[in-house]
C-alpha cells in the first residue's frame, strides 16, 4: 500500500524532494482510504507544514525531536534492546527478512529505522503489514505520547499508524515504555551522555544465529515485551 511510503516519507528527514512530493500525499492516502477519517486531519496538517515550510526551519525541528532524544528515536529496537546483545541479532533478523523479498538496504543504513522498516510493509500484503504493526504498537503509542506532551504535529503518523494496525498495545507495555525520562534537546551535556552507547553490530559477525521472515521480527520484539513487563519499576 503507498500509504506506507506516505507514511515513512514524513517521518524521513526533510529536504528539497520532500518538500516538493509532500502534497502528492494527499492524493494517494484518498486513494487508498487505508487511514480512517479521525486521523487524516492532524495528517494533512503535518503534509501541509512540509509542503509550504521553510526547510532549514523544518530540518532543525526534526533534528531536535528526533536527533536529540534517545525516547524519540526513530529505531524500533532501541525502544525496546537499547544496547544489549539482542539488539545486535534482532538487526540480523529485520535485515535478512527486507533481503528475503528483495529489499537491499545500504551498509550503513540500520534496518530498524522507522522510515526504512514503513518501506517494507509498503511491499507487502496488508494482512502482514498490519500484523507486523501489531507487534510494534507499543513503540508507537508510546512515541506518538511523547510528541503529544511537545505538541508536535508528527504525532499524527504514529496515530495512524495505531489504527492500522492489526492488535492494540497493552496499555501496561507503554506505561513502562514511557518510564524512560525525556531529556532536555538543548542540554548538549546530558545528550552527549545519554548517546554514549556500544557499537551496534550486525551482519555476519553478529553474535547467535536468528530466525528470518516476519516470525524473527515477532520473536523480537515479543521478547522485548516480555521483559518490559517483567522488569522491576525505576527507584523515584
Amino acid at each position: 500500500m503507498k500509504t506506507f511510503k506516505v507514511l515513512s516519507g514524513l517521518l524521513s528527514y526533510p529536504t528539497e524532494e520532500l518538500i516538493e512530493v509532500a502534497p502528492e500525499f494527499l492524493s494517494v492516502l484518498d486513494a487508498d482510504r487505508l487511514v480512517p477519517a479521525s486521523c487524516r486531519q492532524a495528517l494533512d496538517v503535518l503534509i501541509e507544514e512540509i509542503a509550504t515550510g521553510d526547510l532549514y526551519d523544518l530540518q532543525e525541528r526534526y533534528g531536535l525531536l528526533f536527533d536529540r532524544s534517545k525516547t524519540l528515536a526513530l529505531h524500533l529496537f532501541e525502544h525496546v534492546h537499547g544496547e544489549s546483545r539482542d539488539r545486535g541479532q534482532a538487526m540480523v533478523d529485520l535485515k535478512a527478512m527486507y533481503e528475503n523479498v528483495g529489499l537491499v538496504i545500504e551498509a550503513n543504513e540500520l534496518p530498524d529505522y522507522v522510515p526504512l522498516f514503513l518501506e517494507f510493509l509498503s511491499i507487502r500484503p496488508l494482512s502482514e503489514a498490519r500484523d507486523l504493526l501489531g507487534q510494534t504498537a507499543h513503540i508507537f503509542a508510546a512515541l506518538a505520547e511523547r510528541l503529544g506532551r511537545r505538541q508536535s504535529t508528527y504525532k499524527a503518523v504514529f496515530d495512524a499508524l495505531g489504527v492500522i494496525a492489526a492488535d492494540a498495545p497493552r496499555r501496561e507495555v507503554v506505561d513502562e515504555l514511557l518510564k524512560a525520562p525525556d531529556s532536555d534537546p538543548m542540554d548538549l551535556v546530558a545528550l552527549d551522555a545519554a548517546w554514549e552507547e556500544e557499537e551496534v553490530r550486525f551482519g555476519p559477525g553478529a553474535q547467535g544465529q536468528g530466525a528470518c521472515g516476519h516470525e524473527g521480527l515477532i520473536a523480537k520484539l515479543r521478547h522485548a515485551r516480555r521483559a518490559v513487563n517483567s522488569a522491576p519499576s525505576p527507584q523515584q
